[in-house]
């Protein structure tokens, strides 16, 4: 059980599950789907079991793995029946065979951004659209989703294509295996509350109320109040009503509003507390008025009543039309706080600093590069098989698959007509490894203080890059020149070999080391790597790239080398080392187009935290 979920929460939070799992059955076009926030275990099996028993037999159930193609997601050209009858054939595609079920999608948080869009599409749509291979069809179809999210960290959530036309989202990760038992409905109510639900019907003032919940909430989205609409009529004909009633908007404000809530809603009866503050506080002075004054006004006090008496009591019955129209309001307030957590605020601006990190990153395994000879496959493009790259035989059948009466036409018998047109090429992509570069400045009498925070911060990155695979390298410059200390390596051995006994001393020829960084990284890059500088200096250059002194020419040479590194779009980080830091450092990483982090005592652990913060690889 996670921390700060006891027992009765773990009960009620079940119940709502079992809830959204009975919704989902009745409407699941309408609630739009359940995205399950769990690892794989009991309590996540038994609520997707729950649903299967609950929805009528022979509904579609569908999987859709995170790797699934456009072809077998959409449809497209039927290869083996194309071929067979000589003409094209239309092959549905999993979103058109799911109409009127359910599709399961494996571990949602890792869905490709391009999948969650057609998926969305089709869900707002109502219809698959299939133009590929020479084909042109609209397929109609609705389906509920069920999104399996498997993400631990805050960072890992579904795409916001496919998170927005989700309707209910459940958090199941705190529930232990002992409460999640059966569910109170079962499967001949779901089919009744499936007939009864077209003659439900919803007051103006139960959507008004909805909608302005939605906004209290801090809800941009439109979908979010209509998904709390749709859920609430399936909510009022699974208990057997034909009418939504107060009850029932609670649920789907509790289920629907509440996950997407951004900010805590205002309580509407703190104005009305401070009213009656005030009127009491007008009211003492005026009982310390004197009796002939109280009197009076009692006297005139009865005479306005025997002169409205004959009157009817229009404000009261005001007043009572008006009471029904603002108790949904306050209704749909009340739900949305009874279940909204204290620290709301706290938690959404976490998770936008989290969120901010993750899209400034690039990424734990370097760039995302494609190619036609390894990695993960990405589709296919026309050409010729060679090189290493590989032909795919059955994209390249569906390419002549449209041809073939045209072709046969020609006089050729041959069964079936390729030509090199239509062969087909697949691609790949793959997460390139990252190599990080140190360039430490060698030079002066603390030069052995700095090569030895060097050391302790590539063998500390060195240990945590091994799982990733990925490299560390050296480059030290000091008296005239710079040189490669340590070539680009996984071997922690080998680093430790190679940073051993370095001397340091002698000037420090600024732009020389700047240059040997960015030839390495030159030849990284042209491996297939991703790499990242990390410049350890003062930026106090006094040698030029000829070896002669002058801190001006040497000073503007370095610059120049940093505007270099600019060029070639490399991502690095200058840790001003200096024990004050100057605007020489600042305006080095400037040139450089790189991030700048003064640590005038830095040792190896604070340097190996900064560069993981800054790269994006902790």
């Amino acid at each position: 059980m996670s921390a700060g979920l006891n027992y009765e929460s773990a009960e009620s939070a079940w119940e709502d599950a079992t809830h959204a799992a009975a919704l989902l059955a009745v409407d699941p076009p309408g609630v739009g789907g359940v995205c399950v926030r769990s690892l794989p275990g009991p309590v996540r099996d038994r609520w997707v079991q729950i649903v299967r028993e609950l929805l009528p037999e022979g509904t579609p159930w569908r999987r859709i793995p995170i790797n699934i193609s456009d072809s077998r997601l959409l449809g497209g050209l039927e290869l083996s029946a194309t071929l067979r009858a000589g003409r094209p054939v239309v092959e549905r595609g999993v979103l058109a065979e799911v109409d009127g079920g359910i599709a399961v999608l494996a571990m949602a948080e890792r869905i490709a951004l391009a999948t969650a869009g057609k998926i969305g599409a089709v869900l707002d749509n109502g219809e698959v659209r299939v133009e590929r291979d020479g084909l042109a069809d609209r397929m109609p179809t609705s389906f509920g989703v069920i999104a399996l999210d498997e993400g631990v960290e805050d960072d890992e959530r579904p795409v916001g294509p496919l998170r927005d036309r989700i309707g209910c989202h459940l958090e199941l990760s705190g529930i232990p295996v002992h409460v999640a038992g059966g569910c109170e409905y079962t499967a001949p109510e779901i089919a009744a509350a499936r007939e009864r639900l077209p003659q439900v019907t919803c007051s103006d003032e139960l959507v008004e109320a909805l909608c302005a919940g939605g906004l209290a909430l801090g809800i941009g989205s439109l979908r979010a109040p209509l998904q709390a609409l749709r859920a609430a009529r399936a909510a009022a004909a699974l208990h057997g009503r034909t009418e939504v009633a107060q009850e029932d908007v609670a649920l789907a404000t509790r289920l629907i509003l509440v996950p997407r809530a951004t900010q805590m809603p205002q309580q509407p009866q703190g104005e009305e507390q401070e009213q009656q503050e005030q009127q009491e506080q007008q009211e003492e002075p005026e009982q310390q008025e004197e009796p002939e004054q109280q009197e009076s006004e009692q006297q005139e006090s009865e005479e306005q009543d025997e002169d409205s008496s004959s009157e009817p009591e229009q404000p009261e019955d005001d007043e009572e039309q008006e009471a029904p129209s603002e108790m949904p309001g306050e209704m749909v307030l009340e739900a949305a706080q009874a279940v909204l957590p204290d620290d709301l605020l706290q938690q959404m601006k976490i998770h936008e600093q989290v969120q901010r990190q993750s899209s400034q990153a690039p990424g734990h395994a370097g760039a995302l590069q494609k190619g036609g000879l390894r990695g993960r496959p990405a589709g296919v493009r026309p050409g010729t098989p060679g090189g290493g790259e590989r032909l795919n035989v059955v994209e390249t059948l569906r390419a002549a698959a449209p041809w073939q009466p045209l072709r046969r036409g020609e006089g050729d018998s041959r069964r079936v007509i390729v030509r090199p047109e239509d062969f087909r090429i697949t691609r790949f992509k793959q997460r390139s490894p990252t190599a990080t570069i140190f360039a430490v400045d060698a030079s002066g009498s603390s030069a052995m203080n700095r090569l030895a925070e060097a050391k302790g911060a590539v063998e500390l990155l060195l240990s945590e890059c091994y799982v990733r695979r990925d490299e560390v390298a050296m480059v030290a410059f000091r008296g005239k020149r710079g040189e490669v200390l340590l070539p680009p390596t996984r071997s922690l051995t080998r680093a430790k070999k190679g940073l051993a006994g370095l001397p340091g001393g002698g000037g420090t020829p600024l732009a020389a080391g700047i240059d040997t960084a960015r030839h390495l990284t030159d030849e990284v890059r042209r491996k297939g790597s991703t790499p990242v500088l990390i410049v350890l200096t003062d930026g106090r250059a006094n040698v030029t790239r000829d070896g002669s002194g002058g801190r001006e020419q040497a000073h503007g040479e370095a610059i120049e080398a940093a505007r270099a590194v600019r060029a070639m779009g490399i991502r690095a980080l200058v840790v001003d080392t200096s024990p004050r830091p100057r605007p020489t450092g600042r305006e080095l990483a400037e040139a450089m187009g790189a991030d700048y982090l003064p640590l005038p005592r830095a040792d190896a652990s604070s340097i190996s935290s900064a560069v993981q913060a800054a790269t994006g690889t902790g």
